[in-house]
Formats: structure tokens, C-alpha cells, sequence
């Protein structure tokens, strides 16, 4: 049986294994953030991160660089959505994914469908970089840095119509 507790920020579920008297409980923590500040800001967060990527592939770092393509993409995809009018109180990492999927690329047809993929093709290697022991390659890095900024540009072009 699974119990739910939710905190400012977190929603925790505990499961709960075992046959015998011993339990044992694994905690699962979804991590949300607030979305109160304009596209504007969120299309801000993306070009710093975006410039931090490129710092970090220029020096060798390229788990960071990984790191921080994804985030720009992530806050590039929540601009897009604020800025069509699609404010939640709370986004989550695959929320984000869903709505700029299905809200922007396949109803309202604002952005070309090949963008489909990129947030979770990002995500997959921003996951190796964060948390595998195997290090982003420098052609990883090269080509999340690459989707980043195309996924980042196509955004800011829409916004600044």
C-alpha cells in the first residue's frame, strides 16, 4: 500500500516492501516548481543557461554542459507555455514535456514537430550526466548544446513577435 505526503515543493510517495515484520519504505520524491514569474523571465533563465552550456563545452566540462542545455531547453519550454497562457501552479519536469507536446506542437501547431522530441532526448543525457557514473561524451555534449539552442531560438523568436 502506498501513502502520499506532500510538502512545498515535493510530493512524496512511500511504498511499502515486504512480506514479513520488517518493512521497508522507499521514498520516490517528484520535485515541482512554482511557476509565478512572466515568460520573459523564464526566456532569461534560458539564455544564461544556455551561455553557461557553452562555457562549459568550450572548457571540457561536458556533464555540465549537458546539465545546463537541458535546463535551458526546460525553462525555454515553461516561457512558451506562460506565454500562451498556460500557467499551472505547479510544473514538473515531464508536465513541462507533455504540454509543450501536446498544447503547442500538436493543437495550437506553434512549433514545428520535430521539437517534439528534444526536451526528452535531452533529458536522457542530462540524466547519464546527474546521475550514471558514465561521463557525456563530447559528441553527446556537442549535440544537446546543439538542440538546446535551436529549441531556445525557435522559442524566442515566437515570444518576441
Amino acid at each position: 500500500m502506498a501513502r502520499t505526503e506532500s510538502e512545498p515543493g515535493h510530493q512524496t510517495t512511500f511504498y511499502k516492501e515486504g512480506e514479513r515484520s520488517a518493512f521497508f519504505y522507499i521514498r520516490f520524491t517528484f520535485q515541482t516548481f512554482s511557476v509565478k514569474i512572466s515568460a520573459m523571465e523564464f526566456l532569461n533563465k534560458a539564455e544564461e543557461n544556455l551561455t553557461a552550456a557553452q562555457v562549459c563545452f568550450d572548457n571540457g566540462l561536458f556533464n555540465a554542459c549537458a546539465n545546463r542545455a537541458y535546463y535551458a531547453a526546460l525553462h525555454a519550454a515553461v516561457a512558451a507555455l506562460a506565454h500562451k497562457g498556460i500557467r499551472k501552479d505547479k510544473f514538473d519536469h515531464s508536465q513541462v514535456r507533455a504540454d509543450f507536446s501536446g498544447e503547442l506542437i500538436k493543437r495550437r501547431k506553434i512549433y514545428p514537430s520535430k521539437l517534439k522530441s528534444y526536451l526528452y532526448d535531452m533529458q536522457l543525457v542530462r540524466n547519464q550526466a546527474d546521475y550514471s557514473g558514465e561521463s557525456v561524451t563530447r559528441k553527446a555534449a556537442s549535440m544537446v548544446l546543439a538542440k538546446s539552442q535551436e529549441f531556445s531560438a525557435c522559442i524566442e523568436k515566437e515570444i518576441e513577435k
